[in-house]
């Protein structure tokens, strides 16, 4: 209810000025939710800060606010409580007046932003070579659900997959596999990934205790930096190789990425330093290049310096991710760069961001974000990981949910005694499974840790993605029951007589006020709340109506509730689509 809650901020403006004078233009009333709904919808809590200014009492203050105030269109009479609250209640026909105007609305009242903007999403980035475990889980659903809600509100974003593709790593795998494995540097496919992980292993074993074998890793560096065509060719096939693999987890996630890698950047980590030289801001420090950074120092206490091109003439993390961008900002022309990555990058970020500040690279209308988030843990507490300590791969961490899924469903059936296909079973399992997953992450404020538990996130009582699910399947099963089709319901149908019809059309109306939330701090788990609380507002109100009482109900209650059902679904069908999520119309 934003619009609404702007509506009355500018009459508590208006009636301000009228009660105490132009020189009270632009004060702010301080208007919030009411903190208990037996107040009311609204408070303005202007009348307190404004006591010592007048020296009146906050009451006298509110009561000549109030006096001056017309919300009669949009609220019940004005009420003064305790020390000199305003509370105010919103009235039962501007309600309905207001659902009934998002009945006809796709996006359910809530507006696009008035200024779009380029903004660019930086998540998932797994690194070649390697499997997807699960830590990239948090920075692949997170990332994925915060460049939904920046697409849904208009804004041009673009979903980049920072993937680890260059570096010294190479020279040491290729090298390896030179000696191993020969058809690898050669043929497509000829290892799937995980002997390609073993062997990734195996060659980082050698390159630590063997100096020959380092020497000539490092020479095959130089020839894949200088464009060697033969490693040039195998390193193509190794990315290859791990893209599909990455693709097939992507694609089960339902998340759309445009990789770029670092390599990506490789031509332009010369011009990074050069321009840092240019500024001053570079230091030779033991034959390094660096910029000390302010704020940060070492365990004596000296100033920390960032090493931007290292004593052998190679680059870093940070020099890729000053090129990346000031690539992003001078060729993307991003108004916002947001970064989804663990909190323990906090201080990476910190740094190569003042780094970029120093040298000017960033124009003031320009924003840089890091959306830190906490650990995955296991139910001992400790970071998650296989009986035999190994980090769980994605991969299979997403096939054991859906087969929970498919186990708890069939066990459903068979007490329910419903036949249903086999594909139908299949695909509630996938969608339950996934989504189970993708909200148990989502809900938990990112910047915390969480403990992963399959049975928690499947259960279909509590905050989980199978009770919004079920919310959601049940009221397209009314649908089914009644033969009625949600839309040709037809407009200005809504009548709000019980209390749980009243809650819960003061929730659907809400769902502007928690997208532009979400927008601004990006917080998902603020949506994950919303929908939690719409799915039980809505349970009370179908309690009440025992369902069926909403079919066999009088008109134009019949109608009425028919309309509340169907703006209920498509509120969690959209909110649960920005967070990743698919319906089912039956479970």
């Amino acid at each position: 209810m934003n619009a609404t809650q702007e509506k009355l901020k500018v009459q508590l403006e208006q009636a301000l000025v009228a009660a105490f004078g132009a020189d009270f233009a632009g004060v702010d009333p301080i208007l919030v939710s009411a903190s208990n709904p037996k107040f009311g919808d609204y408070q303005a809590n202007v009348a307190l800060s404004l006591s010592k200014k007048l020296g009146k009492q906050p009451r006298a203050i509110a009561g000549a606010i109030v006096e001056k105030l017309d919300v009669s269109e949009i609220c019940e009479p004005p009420e003064i409580a305790g020390p000199g609250f305003i509370n105010l209640k919103l009235k039962t026909a501007y309600l309905e007046a207001q659902l009934n105007k998002i009945q006809a609305d796709p996006r359910l009242g809530v507006p696009a932003a008035k200024t779009p903007k380029r903004e660019i999403v930086d998540f998932s980035s797994p690194n070649i070579a390697k499997e997807m475990h699960v830590g990239h889980l948090r920075s692949t659903i997170i990332g994925d659900s915060i460049a939904r809600i920046l697409e849904f509100q208009g804004h041009d974003v673009l979903r980049l997959n920072h993937v680890g593709d260059w570096g010294t790593q190479f020279g040491m795998l290729i090298a390896y596999l030179r000696e191993v494995y020969p058809d690898a540097l050669t043929t497509a496919n000829a290892l799937d990934i995980g002997d390609l992980v073993s062997f990734y292993r195996k060659a980082k074993q050698r390159f630590d205790t063997d100096a020959a074998f380092q020497e000539t890793a490092r020479q095959e560096v130089v020839r894949l930096q200088a464009g060697a065509e033969d490693t040039l060719h195998a390193w193509k096939l190794l990315c290859e190789q791990s893209r599909r693999e990455f693709q097939i987890i992507y694609d089960l996630l339902d998340v759309q990425l445009i990789e770029r890698g670092e390599s990506f950047y490789n031509p332009l980590l010369a011009g990074v330093v050069e321009d840092l030289e240019k500024s001053g801001l570079l230091v030779e420090n033991q034959g390094a290049k660096c910029v000390f950074l302010e704020g940060f120092t070492n365990r004596e206490g000296e100033p920390l310096p960032l090493i931007v091109q290292k004593s052998d003439g190679g680059y870093n993390y940070a020099t890729t991710d000053l090129a990346s961008l000031r690539y992003r900002i001078q060729q993307d022309e991003a108004k916002r760069i947001v970064y989804v990555t663990d909190a323990g990058q906090g201080n990476h970020f910190a740094q190569f961001f003042q780094v970029a500040r120093k040298a000017g690279w960033i124009p003031d209308d320009v924003e840089l974000v890091h959306v830190p988030f906490g650990l995955v843990l296991g139910e001992d507490g400790k970071k998650f990981k296989t009986r035999s300590g190994d980090t769980v791969r994605l991969r299979d961490l997403l096939d054991e949910a859906i087969a929970r899924a498919n186990a708890d469903l069939k066990t459903r059936l068979q007490e329910e005694e419903r036949q249903e296909t086999e594909e139908f079973i299949n695909e509630v399992a996938r969608v339950v499974g996934i989504s189970a997953v993708k909200y148990a992450d989502l809900s938990q404020n990112r910047t915390s840790n969480y403990i992963f538990s399959y049975d928690k996130m499947l259960d279909f009582k509590g905050n989980t993605a199978p009770y919004m699910l079920y919310a959601y399947a049940r009221i397209q099963g009314i649908s089914r029951k009644g033969d009625i089709n949600f839309e040709e319901l037809g407009n200005n149908a809504v009548l709000l007589q019980h209390e749980t019809e009243l809650a819960l059309a003061k929730y659907l109306l809400q769902l502007d006020e928690v997208i532009s939330s979400v927008e601004q701090d990006l917080l998902p788990n603020r949506l994950c709340e919303y929908l939690y609380e719409l799915s039980k507002k809505f349970n009370q109100f179908y309690d009440r109506n025992q369902g069926v009482q909403v079919l066999e109900a009088e008109e134009p209650q019949r109608t009425s509730r028919l309309v509340l059902c169907d703006l209920t679904a498509r509120t969690l069908k959209l909110g649960l689509s920005l967070l990743g999520i698919q319906v089912l119309e039956r479970m």
